[in-house]
């Protein structure tokens, strides 16, 4: 997946994209605004897009860039820039690029957070979607530098292991788990299409309900036979799945949306239920909002996190929690 050297990633974005500025139209300057790029995402596109905003950049300012050659490596780069004292962290990739970034800045206390911005350059760009950055990168540039700072609200998640992490958008178990793993696997396809295709080939290949016990800000709730649970703190997830529309950053609670057990051909049927967010009136369709949450599951659990995979065919996890964090972070917008 990475093909650079840290040293190659550096030389160029130091070259190509650390203009100096000749025109500042704000406060902030490049010592203060630290630009993390996963060069790689969107199947790498994300590189040439990327060196295109450098002019915007100049026009604000400046900033300090970093590219990122390998997985987690945006948390490293984002924890040492907020121990540098940068006041504004961008992630410029897709929701995996953001999922890293969230976590590094998480790793501090409240004072010491910097604000986020967030430049859509990935597959699914849906954590942008739901803080309202524009799709056009260039756009979404801008608005940081020229919006307000926005609350939101963050996500813990804990397994029985004891592995703890942030997330900032949607986990989903399951079905929608498994169309994450394959996503991953399609070289061929980007953005939307990528992932209707891993939605048909689970359908087809993965029909595996679990049995799950489920307890809501602290008493037993229900259980059920499920193909799919999804846990949302956005609307939005794989580009174009309006998962649960209601769903809002900033308003302190999570959205839970339940799939039950059903056959594939109602899984057909719904797909372009989910499409066009019109799905939860169908009775297979379980929705509710939390708090805290924890499950536990009689068999090993598929899970993603913002795209993320965080157990995948081999998991032994039977049992997590999550948990909401009210206004966790400054996102500019």
């Amino acid at each position: 997946m990475y093909s650079f050297t840290p040293l190659q990633v550096q030389r160029t974005l130091d070259c190509k994209c650390n203009a100096p500025s000749t025109n500042k139209t704000t406060t902030m300057t490049k010592n203060n605004t630290k630009f993390i790029v996963n060069p790689n995402a969107n199947m790498g596109q994300a590189w040439r897009l990327a060196a295109d905003l450098r002019p915007v950049m100049a026009n604000f300012g400046g900033a300090d860039w970093a590219g990122t050659v390998y997985p987690t490596h945006a948390v490293e780069l984002t924890k040492q820039a907020v121990e540098d004292g940068y006041d504004l962290i961008i992630a410029a990739g897709g929701d995996g690029t953001v999922h890293e970034v969230v976590n590094g800045i998480m790793g501090f206390p409240p004072e010491k957070r910097p604000r986020l911005g967030v430049v859509p350059l990935g597959s699914g760009n849906d954590f942008a979607h739901a803080v309202g950055m524009d799709e056009d990168p260039t756009k979404a540039l801008q608005q940081i530098f020229t919006g307000e700072p926005h609350p939101v609200d963050i996500g813990v998640i804990e397994d029985e292991k004891g592995r703890r992490e942030y997330w900032d958008n949607t986990v989903g178990i399951g079905f929608d788990a498994i169309v994450t793993i394959y996503s991953h696997k399609l070289p061929i396809v980007r953005g939307f299409l990528m992932y209707l295709a891993a939605v048909l080939k689970t359908i087809f290949l993965n029909h595996e309900p679990f049995h799950i016990d489920l307890s809501i800000d602290g008493e037993e709730a229900w259980q059920d036979d499920l193909l799919m649970l999804v846990l949302c703190n956005g609307p939005r997830e794989g580009g174009g799945f309006h998962i649960s529309p209601s769903a809002s950053s900033t308003d302190g609670l999570f959205n839970l949306l339940a799939v039950q057990e059903v056959s594939r051909a109602m899984m057909l049927r719904l797909l372009p239920e989910f499409m066009r967010g019109t799905h939860l009136g169908f009775s297979p369709i379980r929705t509710e909002t939390f708090k805290t949450l924890s499950l536990r599951s009689d068999l090993p659990l598929y899970i993603h996190f913002d795209g993320e995979i965080y157990a995948g065919f081999t998991s032994s996890i039977q049992a997590l929690k999550l948990e909401i964090i009210p206004q966790a972070i400054q996102v500019m917008a």
